[in-house]
């Protein structure tokens, strides 16, 4: 199904005020939950706290007391649907249980996004980042281990393979590097707006959840490796707004946050099979087709444009939650080498100057040792060797992706070495085959 919700009624906004009842609804059963409804309910909370913070920001800069009437009354209402989609999480649910829903969330959106992302430029850019996600489930699963004694696949249901990427202590970038070409708004596919847009959404609050929990832990190494990878989805969030055409107007940006919201909702009510979250998907759908109607009004008039040219004439899909284990392989074998250039582009391990600024962050940062580099060796004290969850073939590739892709310069004291894997993978094989 598709449709044009330009042409939609939705619900007014001023019916849609709600009972505390109503707003805090009973959360979901851990246990039970199917992996993807989880990453539907954490990425639609991250879709809401952007649409009310980037309300806050027009308003701050918006010297029109009517526009800023309209923005605050759908700002409280974006303010109560984030307090319901957030509240659906259990009180059971661990900080690293949730977060590797977090990460999982990355992973797949990413790996769906790159392969309907019409701009081969922006698709670059996301496969780049999504083999930073995949390294941080990776590392965040030892810990989930080895503090709570789950296995991820408790939370990720073996529909996300567990395994090492590109070393999280490579990520720590020049700041500067991670700026991309923005896309031109008159030429760009909504498609390329609402993929950027959501993408933001979801990696911005997953470094504010982060920076929020991530010191509720007493392990110290715990705590350093959320302040790592936190660090880490800092430069994910700049990287993927500078995708953005920064000559949006601010009524051109409202058009496209609310679009957004209802795409995502709307993706998240075709997929979703648990009933209870189904209504609630449909539910706040139909709320922020209203909000589209408000935002579409203030772009006519005060941009004298049809919204049209901005967000088309039909909903897209920007969040179809399903496994990507082949996709995710393939960009992981591939593309584990690559390293972000000084032009807003891409190279290699091998094609790095000397000089290469990123160079200088990274033994700044990890010069008394990387936390997700030491969680390895942690695990190894304790088991053997990192905990793997993938096809055996993929498995048995371990320490080769780690020697391609870990750069010899500026590496972390604490560093696990490609030779070091292969030793733990060999006492692995010893182990299974007197068993």
């Amino acid at each position: 199904m598709s449709f044009n919700p330009l042409k939609e009624k939705g619900i007014p906004v001023e019916k849609q005020l709600r009972s505390w009842h109503e707003i805090a609804r009973k959360p979901f059963n851990k246990t039970e939950v199917d992996c993807y409804s989880r990453t539907r309910q954490i990425l639609m909370n991250g879709i809401e706290v952007e649409a009310w913070n980037f309300k806050h920001n027009f308003s701050r800069n918006c010297p029109d007391t009517d526009i800023n009437k309209f923005i605050a009354q759908t700002r409280r209402i974006e303010d109560m649907q984030q307090t319901t989609v957030n509240w659906l999480t259990p009180a059971d649910q661990s900080v690293l249980e949730t977060t590797l829903g977090y990460e999982q969330v990355a992973v797949d959106l990413t790996a769906w996004m790159a392969q309907n992302e019409p701009d081969p430029y922006v698709k670059e850019t996301f496969d780049f980042g999504l083999l930073e996600d995949f390294d941080h489930l990776y590392r965040y699963s030892q810990w989930a281990y080895f503090e709570h004694g789950i296995s991820p696949n408790d939370i990720v249901q073996g529909q996300t393979d567990i395994m090492l990427s590109r070393p999280t202590q490579n990520h720590h970038n020049d700041n500067r590097l991670r700026l991309r070409k923005p896309y031109d708004k008159a030429t760009a596919d909504p498609q390329t707006k609402v993929n950027i847009y959501t993408l933001v959404a979801g990696e911005q609050q997953t470094h504010n959840y982060y920076a929020e929990h991530g010191m509720e832990y007493g392990n110290q190494c715990i705590r350093e490796t959320y302040a790592e990878i936190k660090d880490v989805e800092e430069e994910h969030v700049s990287m993927y707004e500078s995708l953005i055409d920064p000559t949006e107007s601010w009524f051109e940006k409202l058009l496209l946050h609310e679009f957004v919201e209802v795409c995502t909702y709307y993706n998240c009510m075709e997929d979703e099979e648990n009933e209870r979250l189904k209504k609630i998907w449909e539910m706040f759908m139909e709320y922020e087709i209203g909000h589209l109607q408000i935002a579409a009004d203030l772009f006519r008039k005060n941009e004298k444009r049809d919204p049209e040219e901005v967000i088309g004439t039909k909903v897209v899909l920007p969040c179809r939650f399903m496994s990507q284990k082949p996709y995710v392989t393939n960009i992981l074998e591939n593309e584990i080498d690559k390293r972000l250039d000084t032009e807003m582009g891409y190279t290699t391990i091998d094609k790095l100057p000397e000089d290469w600024p990123s160079y200088d962050v990274q033994e700044s940062v990890n010069e008394e040792g990387s936390p997700t580099e030491m969680v390895i060796q942690v695990m190894a004290a304790a088991k053997g060797r990192d905990l793997v969850i993938a096809d055996k073939k993929l498995k048995k590739k371990e320490a080769d992706l780690l020697q391609k892709g870990l750069e010899p310069k500026a590496q972390a004291p604490d560093t696990v070495s490609p030779e070091q894997m292969k030793e733990m993978m060999e006492e692995e094989e010893i182990e299974h085959e007197c068993d």
